[in-house]
């Protein structure tokens, strides 16, 4: 049987589209990475692209949101257990070499908002409360006080100083015991908000303590509006 004349160009041109489609197979397979195409990739074609949120900004003193303009940021941490240190920030800056066991303070110079001294006054072995009325006392007036306990502030710890240290507006320094977590933020010569955070307590129990022998660290922090004096 023979082909007519279309036939003979149909099957000629069916070769032909053949062997162009098993060439460019070929070179494709040979020149091009494996990595460019995948299978994976072809499966994403026509899919809505997925929007993701940005990650959150850090803030000064790991707060959850930014203090507003004219404002700084503290945040006081104490101590938990052995080896969850005290920790002391005022707009993102920690004196965390000064920090240890006792109660530690961190004075804080209002108008430049820099630290000015930082010390801790171990209170289990030995009697440091006279070195630490002093302290307090020689900070200027103008400055910020931040307290914080790690391990035990109590101890030996004198009435006298815990009288200096409520009237700088303590209501929970008369009542700190053996192992305390206990933080205090206290102005010189100036008054703080009342709507912000000041001060936090929690003893030591033994049915409820998160360590063995100490209980939770607790913290307070917040924004101190920079025109108070």
């Amino acid at each position: 049987m023979k082909l007519s004349q279309r036939s003979v160009v149909r099957l000629f041109a069916f070769l032909l589209l053949s062997l162009a489609a098993w060439y460019l197979g070929y070179f494709v397979a040979a020149h091009v990475p494996q990595s460019t195409v995948s299978i994976a990739a072809l499966q994403q074609i026509g899919k809505k692209p997925v929007l993701r949120a940005p990650a959150p900004k850090r803030q000064k003193c790991d707060h959850w949101s930014p203090c507003p303009p004219g404002n700084f940021a503290y945040r006081i941490l104490s101590g938990g257990g052995k080896e969850r240190r005290a920790k002391i920030c005022f707009e993102d800056e920690q004196f965390l070499s000064a920090y240890g066991s006792g109660i530690n303070i961190g004075i804080v110079n209002y108008k430049t908002g820099e630290f000015s001294s930082a010390k801790f006054f171990e209170m289990w072995s030995e009697d440091h409360s006279k070195q630490m009325m002093d302290f307090i006392r020689n900070a200027p007036q103008g400055t910020l006080v931040l307290m914080a306990t790690q391990d035990d502030g109590s101890t030996r710890l004198k009435n006298d100083a815990k009288k200096l240290v409520e009237e700088l507006g303590s209501k929970e320094i008369k009542n700190i015991q053996f192992r305390s977590s206990w933080v205090f933020i206290a102005a010189k010569g100036f008054q703080l908000p009342n709507n912000i955070q000041r001060e936090k307590i929690n003893h030591s129990d033994q049915t409820k303590n998160r360590y063995k022998g100490w209980p939770a660290e607790i913290q307070i922090e917040g924004c101190i509006p920079r025109n108070l004096m």
